[in-house]
């Protein structure tokens, strides 16, 4: 006797298998299997290539990092099972690399010195300070530079001394000698007031006013600096010729443009055990300090040996910064209210607007109503920054066409004056931002069920009633949210401010930082960031961001407890 039951175990038990195998990812193929090691061999390569970048670099979390993550990644795919976390992988690893990490970096960079002068580690600070600690011995002779090639094809400076008559050649592995056949060459050029030169082993060039240089010698051949490539000649602007070649500290021939070289002297020498600079000018000792620069006394009011220093951590130097230091918070608080007032005015705007146009094309004694919804979205449809450019050229002073054309012939200076410059902001965001508030406002309207104006209408309700006390708060409770976003959105709307007026005009009152009557915070933190007139400051920009955030997520909570409120009230 058979089992009535034993057809449906039997399905549900082939059900399971096929779920089990579906999760196992199902039989591979062998196509499949050799695409899938290549590919991995492929990433396994270029893992352990940055790997070992980052070994000799010394970052040593990040070369953990890299190979944890590589044998996770091969485990995860060489293993049966597991499918969904395959899947997963690859986003998870982006998600990490693009935004996590780039968050926590920016978070780290706030409680740093990070900057155009503290970019790199400390030994980078002193290669730096080192290959810029020379200046030129005064009254040492001027040398023309000509570049020769010797035997073994390497490039050397053939050294002219017109005044003195005296021609010297070196190079990176030619020590600094002179070449008496050039020379005295030379010296009978300057003697004799010859226009020509007489049999010699080197080959003379004679210029005007009776000046000579010397363009080839014994074992040396004329080159051409056409041929050098980038890398080369930044190392034969780099190199130095020391008159001895014994004394690495003493003084040196160099040469900036290739052309013309002079005689420099070491002012900074480098003490690598005690990690200190010598000014050998005045005998002052520079020592690290904890804001990351070589000062004198080591200390963090002491002279500084040089501008450059490296990265170091400051705590919470950069946020006290942002509320103590007199040339950054005169025009802060400047700053804060207008982004305030810039934002709340736009969402406010732009609702009104898109409102006003919904409720007109709402109407069902409307005709055409498609045409003019279709018109009504071009300014969305067209790119902001482009937009920005053009509203540029129309709000010229003296040749847009609004001052020429809309207003008559008035000159009035919508982009170099900063109230107009406010309004025309205002009124191009209200350009820009309206059919967005048109389209959401006239989905939340179509959304309002037709009884409910019927009723009020029948109850001798007026237009505006049914509008102020039915429609609005039906339709706050639809679009609140999208307000908020607009509200944070244009909090930080660096496009059309940056496009439009860069920020401006200049506050003169704003000393060190290039504060505008028209810059938003996120503006301000990019100038800050990227083109102050004090430098680039990244921390500084980055606890800005921090407290940007920190405003926009405060008043998003606050706004969306606040819509979660008027939902129980409707």
């Amino acid at each position: 006797m058979t089992n009535p039951f034993s057809g449906g175990l039997e399905r549900s038990n082939v059900k399971r298998k096929s779920v089990k195998q579906l999760y196992d990812g199902g039989t591979p193929s062998l196509r499949g299997t050799i695409i899938k090691i290549t590919l991995l061999a492929v990433l396994d390569a270029v893992t352990i290539f940055v790997a070992f970048v980052l070994f000799m670099r010394e970052q040593w979390l990040a070369v953990a990092v890299a190979v944890v993550g590589m044998i996770i990644v091969n485990w995860l795919y060489l293993r049966r099972g597991g499918l969904p976390a395959k899947y997963l992988a690859p986003g998870v690893i982006l998600l990490l690399a693009f935004q996590v990490y780039v968050l926590f970096f920016s978070a780290y960079t706030a409680f740093t010195n990070y900057g155009s002068y503290h970019n790199g580690d400390q030994n980078l600070a002193v290669s730096a300070i080192k290959a810029a600690g020379f200046g030129a011995v005064e009254g040492a002779p001027q040398y023309d530079v000509k570049l020769v090639q010797d035997e073994k094809q390497r490039y050397n400076f053939l050294l002219t001394d017109a005044v003195n008559g005296k021609v010297l050649v070196g190079g990176s592995a030619v020590p600094l000698t002179e070449i008496p056949a050039c020379s005295q060459a030379i010296s009978e050029v300057i003697a004799t007031n010859a226009t020509t030169v007489s049999d010699s082993e080197c080959k003379i060039e004679i210029l005007a006013d009776n000046i000579a240089i010397a363009v080839s010698a014994p074992g040396y051949t004329e080159a051409s600096q056409a041929g050098l490539t980038r890398g080369q000649t930044n190392s034969l602007a780099a190199l130095r010729l020391y008159l001895d070649p014994n004394d690495t500290q003493g003084q040196f021939i160099k040469t900036e443009d290739l052309m013309v070289a002079v005689t420099n002297q070491e002012e900074l020498i480098w003490n690598e055990e005690e990690k200190s600079f010598l000014r050998v000018t005045d005998g002052v000792v520079f020592n690290e300090a904890k804001d990351g620069y070589f000062r004198a006394g080591g200390t963090t009011d002491g002279e500084k040996v040089s501008d450059i220093g490296w990265r170091v951590e400051v705590g919470f130097a950069n946020f006290e910064k942002i509320f103590t230091d007199e040339d950054l918070r005169q025009p802060l608080l400047k700053i804060i209210s207008w982004t305030f007032v810039f934002a709340f005015l736009s969402v406010v705007t732009t609702f009104i607007a898109g409102l006003a146009i919904a409720l007109l094309f709402n109407d069902d004694r409307m005709k055409g109503k498609r045409v003019y919804r279709a018109l009504m979205i071009l300014p969305y449809a067209f790119p902001a920054f482009l937009s920005a450019y053009v509203w540029r050229g129309l709000l010229d002073t003296d040749n847009g066409f609004v001052n020429n054309v809309i207003l008559g012939g008035t000159e009035v200076p919508w982009l170099t004056e900063e109230f107009p410059a406010r309004v025309a902001i205002l009124l191009v965001n209200l350009w820009l931002g309206f059919p967005y508030m048109f389209l959401i406002t006239t989905g939340a309207l179509q959304a309002i069920p037709p009884e409910l104006t019927e009723s009020a209408t029948i109850d001798g309700a007026t237009p505006w009633q049914i509008l102020r006390q039915i429609k609005m708060p039906l339709l706050l409770v639809s679009i609140a949210p999208l307000l908020i976003a607009s509200f944070a959105f244009n909090f930080n709307n660096f496009t059309l401010i940056y496009l439009l007026t860069e920020g401006g005009p200049l506050d003169s009152a704003s000393s060190g930082y290039d504060a505008g009557g028209t810059d938003i915070l996120i503006t301000f933190v990019y100038k800050i960031a990227f083109s102050s007139g004090g430098g680039q400051d990244y921390g500084l920009a980055s606890a800005f961001s921090i407290l940007i955030f920190i405003i926009v997520a405060t008043f998003s909570l606050i706004s969306f407890r606040r819509t979660r409120t008027l939902e129980d009230v409707n």
